[in-house]
């Protein structure tokens, strides 16, 4: 395999039979006899009554799930960044996916290989933004990635507006798959399923307007939906889900000028927050490089590794700068959730990979992880997730001060 390329494969889970295989940063395909190997070892395991789930390599991991006992998924990576919690996150958004676009009824039971392959083309789109690098991140916390307007009172009244002229109860404003504002009842929607319905949007090519059938992977999985979206500028999309009525035609022509005209400029003004995903007019702590804030509550994230985006403008490598920032918030975020801020069990015990904390009474709020390259600090409230991404010059016990005073601006100013 290439350095960091990644390969998806999914099969029947009864015959083995392939669906599709989808790669990235690699040159060539894997071959048939690659295919079969890898699915022939998992088949062989369950014969046997071993669940075969993950393994590793010198340079690659693979990992594979069983979906209903009908879909297998396989996923291939020599990604050094890459974790078994991410992969398996990627293996959780494809199904999802596949579920979204066509129906689980459709992957539950197959009639006609064939057709399942054609009807599942129209998933690629999407299962390979999950694949590529992001400026979101929804992928790895299944949360819903947003921005932060200082318009946002007068939008979300735009929006709710527009929703209700349109019979829905659920809408919102996208820029790049990121929400500016949505109704209520959308933050009600799991969040995996209002996740994937803003990275399908952001997947698929600029149009005016669409009228896209969708399933809610957990919310409606057999019984579809419709997904209006409408272009107000190039790059800003306002959505809604709803059933057989209004038509497309009737919400173009009658309410999307209606609503939306008198607040174009507000509009237009959140193309500006997409990389930084917060106000300009907002300044940070010069010492941080990226952080990720999350509502648990809403399951909605703010995300960026830009905070200072002029100074990132005026350096030549900012593309490998900006990678290499993303790799580090990713890992760090999943070495905590695992290993630090585990969440409870039905049981109320906490699980952790490592043996130490086990012994303790109390849970983790806070960690930090110093390297070479950077440094990083997480803290958990009742109702937020905070990690940060430091410059390698920010002292260390002054991490804990500048969290606190980074989560009072978003929770308090900004009611995030």
């Amino acid at each position: 395999m290439e350095g960091s390329s990644v390969f998806l494969l999914c099969l029947t889970a009864s015959s083995g039979v392939p669906l599709y295989c989808r790669s990235k940063r690699s040159s060539r395909q894997l071959t048939f006899s690659v295919i079969g190997s890898l699915n022939g070892v998992h088949m062989f395991a369950n014969n046997q009554d071993v669940l075969l789930t993950s393994t590793r390599t010198e340079n690659s991991r693979v990992l594979w799930r069983t979906f209903h006992e009908s879909i297998n998924l396989i996923v291939m990576s020599c990604d050094s960044n890459a974790s078994d919690h991410s992969l398996n996150r990627l293996l959780e958004n494809v199904f999802s996916t596949m579920v979204l676009v066509i129906g689980l009824d459709d992957l539950m039971n197959i009639k006609n290989v064939e057709r399942l392959k054609k009807d599942l083309r129209a998933c690629y789109k999407l299962i390979d933004s999950f694949l590529t690098e992001s400026e979101k991140i929804g992928d790895l916390t299944q949360c819903v990635d947003c921005v932060i307007s200082n318009d946002s009172v007068i939008l979300q009244e735009c929006l709710d507006g527009f929703t209700q002229a349109a019979e829905s109860e659920f809408g919102c404003l996208l820029i790049g798959g990121k929400v500016v504002v949505a109704t209520e009842k959308w933050w009600r929607l799991a969040s995996l399923d209002a996740m994937l319905l803003c990275w399908l949007v952001s997947s698929l090519s600029p149009h005016s307007s669409r009228d896209y059938p969708v399933y809610l992977p957990q919310g409606s999985p057999t019984v579809p939906h419709r997904l209006l979206t409408f272009q107000l500028v190039p790059g800003v999309d306002v959505c809604i889900l709803c059933g057989p009525s209004p038509s497309l035609q009737k919400v173009e022509l009658e309410l999307v000028e209606r609503f939306w005209k008198p607040v174009l400029d507000p509009v237009k003004s959140c193309l500006r927050l997409q990389l930084r995903s917060f106000p300009i007019s907002l300044n940070l702590h010069q010492g941080i490089l990226g952080f990720l804030l999350i509502n648990r509550d809403l399951n909605k994230s703010l995300y960026t590794v830009q905070v200072h985006p002029f100074e990132d403008t005026q350096r030549s490598d900012i593309k490998c700068i900006l990678e290499h920032r993303r790799a580090s918030l990713r890992s760090f975020y999943t070495l905590t959730m695992l290993r630090y801020f585990s969440p409870e069990h039905h049981d109320g015990k906490i699980q952790y990979e490592e043996a130490f904390p086990e012994g303790f009474t109390h849970q983790a709020h806070q960690c930090y992880v110093v390297s070479s390259s950077h440094k990083c600090y997480a803290t958990k409230t009742d109702l937020h997730f905070l990690f940060l991404l430091f410059k390698t010059n920010v002292p260390t016990f002054s991490m804990r001060a500048i969290a606190n005073k980074t989560m009072q601006v978003f929770t308090k100013e900004f009611n995030f």
